[in-house]
């Protein structure tokens, strides 16, 4: 007994010492110990959250990607066909090629200039509608698709309870180009009759605006060919000028934006509520952003960039197609006319053998816009 107080005494501070170091390795061996799991942890979490955020992402581009080729196989080529139908129908010039071919040797001199006038109008009428139509009509009908294809993918992952990985996969960087914001009570599913009700209502450019779209078109192209004559000689860089000016005119007579009332009908400011005023039917939500979409200012410049590229293929078509070149050389604007009236069919030929529609299709600025378009998440 008193060689352990002896030895307490003499080594005390020893002990002390000893012990706080084992203790304090000790505790610092569970620390690490813990923090190790801890990080183990958080990376398998990571890892996992990473793995299910690609596929969410190659689900989302299957999606995308599926709607594409819906627009090209179903929506648009039976949209093509009400158009081209639509176009043959309003604008005939027939009776006036028929009136002068019959008159021949008959009509007066200023009978046969007023007869030619009218071919002139009317031709450049059928050309710049139908270049402006097509181009119109595919790119709204693909926000149409782009924008009912992301409700639907938005509505079956909340089905899901898996919305709160959808944006994950946004480039950085990437601005949507619009995004309308409802409230959560109005984000209800969309169904069949809305989804039916939203996507024939693309048919009102062909049933309930073409008569007022050509009367305004013909407007611009009276304007702009006043002072052309049937002797003047066109050529290439003339005839591109020409048909730039037209789609112009046309495009900024009127309020801003009014061509928008040319592809959709006129928007009712006030949407179809409940008696409570609390929600908003789903497809006036659909066609509230459809149409903000189409005044944005990113869509603006996808239409701008669509009807230039349509607009000169269209002109090196019929350069390649005219008589021994003579669209380059330059020839008389009497002469282009009929070259005019068999351009017509390739413009509104059906999208899978129209390369003026797989043209716009393929722009990488088109492909870009779609693809916001279609990642601009509703919030």
């Amino acid at each position: 007994m008193d060689f352990v107080r002896g030895f307490w005494s003499k080594h005390r501070r020893k002990v002390f010492v000893t012990a706080g170091c084992l203790g304090s390795g000790y505790f610092l061996y569970k620390l690490y110990n813990s923090h190790t799991r801890r990080l183990a942890d958080l990376q398998r979490q990571l890892a996992n959250d990473r793995e299910h955020d690609e596929n969410i992402k190659a689900q989302m581009k299957a999606h995308f990607e599926n709607i594409q080729m819906i627009v090209d196989s179903t929506t648009l080529p039976h949209a093509m066909r009400c158009l081209s139908i639509s176009i043959r129908e309003e604008i005939d010039v027939s009776s006036v090629m028929e009136r002068l071919n019959r008159g021949k040797g008959v009509l007066s001199q200023s009978e046969k200039l007023h007869l030619w006038d009218q071919l002139k109008i009317l031709s450049f009428t059928r050309m710049v509608l139908s270049l402006w139509s097509v181009t119109m009509l595919s790119l709204y009908i693909r926000v149409q698709v782009n924008i009912l294809g992301r409700h639907l993918y938005v509505d079956t992952a909340r089905a899901l309870d898996t919305s709160s990985h959808l944006l994950f996969w946004l480039p950085s960087k990437a601005a949507a180009p619009c995004t309308v914001m409802f409230s959560q009570e109005e984000l209800d599913l969309i169904d069949r009759d809305d989804e039916q009700k939203f996507l024939s209502s693309a048919d009102f450019l062909v049933t309930n605006a073409m008569p007022g779209l050509i009367l305004n078109m013909q407007t611009a192209v009276s304007e702009v060919l006043k002072g052309m004559q049937l002797k003047d000689v066109i050529t290439t860089r003339v005839l591109q000028e020409t048909l730039l000016r037209i789609v112009d005119v046309f495009m900024s007579s009127g309020s801003p934006h009014h061509w928008v009332d040319y592809l959709m009908m006129p928007q009712d400011t006030k949407l179809s509520r409940t008696t409570s005023g609390e929600t908003v039917s789903k497809f006036n939500q659909l066609m509230v952003e459809t149409r903000q979409v189409l005044i944005s200012t990113e869509f603006t410049d996808i239409v701008e960039i669509s009807l230039k590229c349509f607009t000169d293929a269209l002109v090196e078509e019929m350069e390649t197609q005219s008589v021994a070149g003579g669209l380059a050389t330059g020839m008389p604007l009497a002469k282009m006319l009929p070259q005019i009236e068999k351009t017509i069919p390739v413009i509104i030929a059906e999208p899978g053998k129209n390369q003026f529609l797989q043209l716009i299709r393929d722009m990488s600025e088109v492909q870009v816009f779609f693809t916001l378009l279609y990642a601009s998440m509703p919030q």
